[in-house]
This record gives structure tokens, sequence and C-alpha cells, in this order.
């Protein structure tokens, strides 16, 4: 028996890292997936994004974990795109009881905008998939749980960020912590509009997960390029695999958490306590 048996969850940017992680933990715990990415490149970010090959990949994995899968190609900012992979999902596997709102992106590069274009593209699209995207997430994904009636539980995946200040006069890092610091206010606002209905919302905090987004040859040489800004990264952000996440994400999907609703979770190893 595991503690999501029955149960239908949903992943943004379930292509490859954490969101293959929480995608497998949680078919892994008896739910069944709806697996969302958007399976290509966004102008902005130079880091190669996800591919309907790699979309393929994590419902492979569900699927050996013996749950049922559907995938569904659509942009967290597209709200009619992400709308119709929703009721797809849904309408195939009869209900929906979990969301994670994981999809995000890291405009990191090395070679910053200096015009204005540039760098309105790279703060557009850094709060349009991070927070807008999560907000499209919530709006579209809660009236399907309202009307089964079930109640249910909604991830939101911020970071560390959020919670602590990361700076280097630099539009990736500055766009990308303050669309973490913005979910924490949309992830209690919901908490608070959906409590009538016993759907939790929570925010969970990564710190420094290896995944394609961080590990990287765009990444290693912008970091090359920015020493003391490596030095401080390493030293605020511990280094934990994306399986810790998706720890967090089960128990706040699960009952265990029933009574749990409005809180920030960092998982850092203790990080932000020793940068303190």
């Amino acid at each position: 028996m595991g503690s999501l048996d029955g149960r239908v969850a949903l992943i943004t940017g379930a292509a490859r890292g954490m969101g293959r992680s929480h995608a497998v933990a949680l078919a892994e715990a008896g739910a069944d997936i709806i697996a969302i990415d958007i399976c290509r490149q966004i102008e902005s970010v130079t880091v190669r994004m996800s591919t309907r090959a790699d979309l393929d990949d994590t419902a492979a994995m569900v699927q050996r974990a013996g749950r049922r899968v559907v995938c569904g190609v659509a942009d967290v900012r597209d709200r009619a795109g992400l709308r119709a992979a929703v009721a797809e999902g849904v309408l195939t596997l009869g209900r929906l009881d979990t969301v994670v709102a994981n999809a995000g992106i890291w405009a990191v590069r090395v070679d910053q905008p200096t015009d204005d274009e540039g760098r309105t593209r790279m703060w557009e699209d850094t709060l349009g998939v991070n927070v807008t995207g999560v907000w499209n997430t919530i709006e579209i994904c809660a009236p399907f749980m309202i009307e089964a009636g079930h109640g249910g539980s909604i991830v939101v995946i911020s970071s560390t960020t959020a919670l602590q200040t990361v700076s280097n006069n630099d539009l990736a890092f500055t766009s990308y912590g303050v669309s973490k610091v913005a979910l924490i206010g949309l992830m209690k606002m919901s908490a608070s509009d959906l409590s009538p209905h016993a759907i939790r919302v929570n925010a969970v905090h990564p710190t420094g997960v290896t995944t394609p987004l961080t590990d990287n040859a765009v990444v290693e040489e912008y970091f090359a390029g920015h020493p003391e800004l490596a030095a401080h990264v390493q030293q605020v952000f511990a280094d934990v695999a994306p399986s810790a996440i998706s720890d967090a994400v089960l128990f706040l999907a699960s009952d265990a958490s029933c009574h749990i609703s409005g809180v920030s979770l960092p998982v850092d190893s203790g990080a932000l306590v020793r940068w303190r």
C-alpha cells in the first residue's frame, strides 16, 4: 500500500530534473501521473531545455513503477494550452488530487544582455514562467479539485534563494530571486483562498540541487568568470539530490501533512542555518 494509492498527481516541468524525480516518487507511492512540460527552448535561456524525448523518458519511468501516465506539452505561460493539457489528463485518469507546480527557468548566460530589449525579455521570461506560470497552474487545476470535492494538496517549488540574498549585479540572479520570493506570497494567498475546499498549499524551497538546469557547460563557464559569486554560492547552497526534494513533496502530498498549509519548507541540509 502506497501513501498516494488511488490518487492522481500533476507535475509541471516533469520532463527532467526535479520534475522527473517528483513524478517517479509520487508514482512509486501509488499515484497516476499527469506530466506536463514545455519541450522546447525559450529564447532568453541558453541552457538546453527539455525535449519531447525527455518527457517520454519520464513517462516510461512512471510506467515502470506500475502507474498510468498522461503526458502534455504545454507552456505554463499559455493558459489555453495548459488548460487543455490539464483537462485531457483529468479526463483520462478520472480525478486530480495533487499538483506540483515545479516548472521554472534560470536564464543564466555568459553574455548578459545590456540592451533594453534583451534585458526586458530575460526579466519577462523568468517572471512569466516562474511566477505567472505557477499562478496559471493553480488557477487552472484548483477548479478540477474543487469540483471533485476530495480536497487535495498543491506544492509550489520555490528555492532557498527566496530566503536569503544572492546578488552579483546580475539580471539572471535578480530575476530568479525575485520570482522565487514572489512564490511565497502566492503560496500563502492561495492557501487562504483554497482552505474552504480542504485544499492545502505549501512551498518547498530546494537548495543547490544538481539537475540539467544547473549542471552544464553554460553554468560552468559562467561561474568560472565570477569566482567570488561561485565561492558564495558554494558556501550558502548545500548539494542535495533531487530525491531529497521529492521526499518533501511526497510528504506534503500525502495525508501525513493533512494539517499543514501555508508553510515554507526549506530542504537544504541546514545550509541556511549555518549561513545565518
